[in-house]
């Protein structure tokens, strides 16, 4: 299983964006949006051992299952139309239990902490970082949970229980990829063991 834990400090919590305006009016929601649309797209089909968790502002979470998961096309609108049709249903979520809001989307009443330590506890951890060791250096780790941030740097806590939590720290190259380019790069390293297979 391949996680991806993304960050998204501007992110909404209401579901009164206008799905025509995400880059703008929903704080960045596209780089969320793209973040999803690569973990999860081959040509003409899905990654289902993949499981994607979104952290909104610190407060929500949704998670996208590939296993079950439904109604994702590869435009980031309709991706937005899945994380806007979560927070429509966030009343339902009570306490730590998530509310199913679609096929493989789940939303989660859950700020980064939370969410770490409930996706990270059969997880190799790994913090995607441009100060980490080189990509090709590292053994490739199975059942990885990638940590990244959206357009923003790791807030000071979330640094912290990174460097208290991370098994790895690694970059995927010298210079500085978007969020969504990078879980192309460490999804193309995995698939080649590391860069061995072709």
């Amino acid at each position: 299983m391949r996680q991806f834990l993304v960050v998204g400090h501007d992110a909404p919590t209401e579901p009164s964006f206008s799905l025509d305006d995400i880059a703008g009016g929903a704080g960045r929601l596209d780089v969320l949006c793209r973040c999803v649309n690569a973990a999860f797209f081959l040509s003409h089909d899905l990654r289902e051992e993949v499981k994607v968790h979104l952290v909104l502002s610190d407060e929500y979470t949704v998670s996208f299952d590939g296993a079950d998961l439904r109604r994702l096309n590869p435009d980031e609108r309709s991706t937005a139309a899945l994380i806007r049709g979560a927070l429509e249903e966030k009343q339902e979520a009570i306490g730590h239990q998530p509310v199913e809001t679609s096929p493989g989307v789940s939303l989660y009443r859950m700020g980064v902490e939370a969410t770490f330590d409930r996706v990270a506890r059969d997880a190799t951890v790994v913090q995607l970082h441009e100060d980490g060791e080189p990509l090709p250096e590292v053994e490739p780790p199975e059942d990885p949970l990638f940590v990244l941030s959206d357009h923003h740097d790791f807030a000071a806590a979330e640094a912290e229980l990174l460097a208290e939590n991370a098994d790895q720290r690694v970059r995927v190259g010298p210079e500085l990829l978007h969020a969504d380019h990078t879980i192309t790069v460490a999804h193309n390293y995995l698939d080649t063991e590391g860069y061995e297979r072709y």
